[in-house]
């Protein structure tokens, strides 16, 4: 691994800041995680991950509302929202990141096309979301979402420097 990978500068900052994370991804199946643990000593900064694949274990293990998926869905500003805090309060940790999306082929429709991702970062009683609609395959669909939730934690902890 390089000295400077995102997944490096990420692990510097939390662990210099004493900042420490929960992942709860749907779309990317881990790969968030995996990232995050490609650095020796991530123990120190990442409590836990959770891939809360179908609604159900969202429901079950994040208390997403029933209710949120059925009017929202589960690729949703709303879902990814609650989805944050709900592995926040779960891991009793500083940061929470959810990110849920149509990685494809299949899944898309019109108004949620293939490609779209929604991420929500959660601190304090605070939390952020963003939307993305990224191209390629289902696997550069994944990578490229990974690597904005790493830039989007790169760039919370550098706000607080």
């Amino acid at each position: 691994m390089q000295d400077n990978s995102l997944e490096q500068e990420v692990a510097k900052l939390l662990l210099s800041l004493r900042i420490t994370i929960a992942v709860a991804e749907s779309c990317t199946g881990g790969l968030i995680c995996h990232r995050l643990t490609n650095i020796p000593g991530s123990s120190d900064y990442l409590e836990r991950g959770v891939v809360a694949y179908s609604n159900l274990s969202k429901t079950e293990l994040l208390g997403v509302s029933g209710q949120i998926i059925s009017k929202f869905g589960a690729v949703s500003e709303e879902c990814v929202r609650a989805m944050a805090t709900g592995v926040k309060r779960l891991a009793r940790t500083d940061l929470g990141l959810s990110i849920s999306g149509i990685a494809g082929p299949t899944g898309g429709t019109q108004e949620k096309p293939v490609g779209t991702v929604y991420m929500a970062l959660a601190w304090n009683e605070e939390t952020q979301c963003w939307k993305y609609l990224f191209e390629g395959s289902r696997g550069e669909i994944k990578q490229k979402a990974s690597e904005e939730a790493l830039m989007r934690i790169r760039e919370h902890c550098m706000s607080i420097v």
